[in-house]
């Protein structure tokens, strides 16, 4: 049984404009100690995604259909109460802004012993501070920096806290929303070798979302293509970047620079995303597809095998 299983999972959210849905029909699973990463533009709805396996959704946001299944239960269909137990305690999640993820009037320790002790009350305060001490050392922060407030850490250190509080309390899943933003090249570097020892030592099955193929192709291990709300290709790492199938992740790695091979003109990707208030009856990456043809707009695409493992939402692939 998989840690992780997402079937046919679709979000939307009410917004002035309209119901805009921001993912629709996607499918997905993670074994225990994998990683899993999702690219895409922004707006693809990667961190939607994140957010609604975490049951965080804003109070707009909603889930018209599908399952979670984690370790065999549905999380849709559990009380909140039962959800509040496993948010943090067996899933965790890397925010995407360190910065406002810590609270800035609350040292960092507090609120990484809080987590603790909110899931395992009879650690008492002492006991989750020197599990914090562990924590700081395992995520390469000094000790003594512990009593220190949000603003006294760097970006690089307000990283780092952050991953140690998603570890607070051992989870088998974490998710993690852009985790290098912000952040420099050999700061990011840093974290994500960090992240992957993190992984193997503690056996965490490991969820990346980034807009940045490089970061993706680093530290996952299947790799989901996303676009306009739909899961457009997914496979194993090699396969999807050695081999791609999908216009759009064939497109968004030509848009990319790369330090090995021959020296090219980078290729942006014309036009824009559409609007998914009104999404398209067809193939949502129709109007930017080089290859699209007069029947792409007007059905709906069906799912490819490429090969076991490797598939692909297009017509023509």
């Amino acid at each position: 049984m998989a840690l992780l299983e997402v079937e046919n999972l679709s979000i939307g959210y009410n917004t002035k404009g309209g119901y805009l849905k921001a993912v629709e029909g996607v499918s997905f699973a993670l074994e225990e100690g994998q990683s899993l990463g999702f690219v895409g533009e922004s707006g693809c709805g990667k961190t939607t995604i994140g957010m609604a396996l975490m049951g965080l959704l804003p109070s707009n946001g909603s889930i018209t259909q599908g399952r979670i299944l984690f370790e065999g239960e549905d999380l849709l269909e559990i009380s909140e109460k039962k959800m509040r137990q496993i948010r943090w305690g067996k899933i965790a999640m890397i925010f995407q802004a360190a910065m406002n993820a810590l609270n800035p009037v609350q040292r960092v320790v507090d609120q990484i012993a809080e987590a603790i002790m909110t899931h395992s009350p009879a650690v008492g305060k002492r006991g989750a501070i020197e599990q914090v001490k562990d924590l700081f050392q395992i995520v390469g922060i000094p000790q003594e920096r512990m009593r220190d407030y949000p603003h006294q850490y760097s970006g690089g250190m307000k990283q780092r806290a952050i991953i140690a509080m998603a570890l607070a309390c051992r989870p088998k899943l974490i998710i993690a929303d852009e985790p290098t933003t912000a952040l420099d090249v050999i700061v990011q570097d840093q974290i994500l070798e960090e992240t992957k020892n993190l992984q193997r030592e503690f056996n965490i099955g490991m969820i990346f979302i980034s807009h940045d193929i490089s970061i993706v192709a680093d530290v996952s291990h299947d790799i989901g293509i996303m676009y306009a709300g739909q899961l457009v290709e997914y496979g194993a790492r090699e396969e999807v970047f050695e081999s791609p199938v999908h216009p759009y992740t064939k497109a968004l790695l030509s848009s990319y620079p790369t330090i090995t091979g021959d020296r090219s003109l980078l290729q942006p990707i014309p036009g824009e995303t559409p609007n998914l208030i009104y999404p398209p009856d067809g193939c949502r990456f129709c109007d930017r597809c080089p290859g699209a043809k007069p029947g792409c707009g007007e059905e709906s695409p069906v799912w490819v095998d490429v090969s076991p493992g490797h598939k692909t939402l297009c017509y023509h692939c």
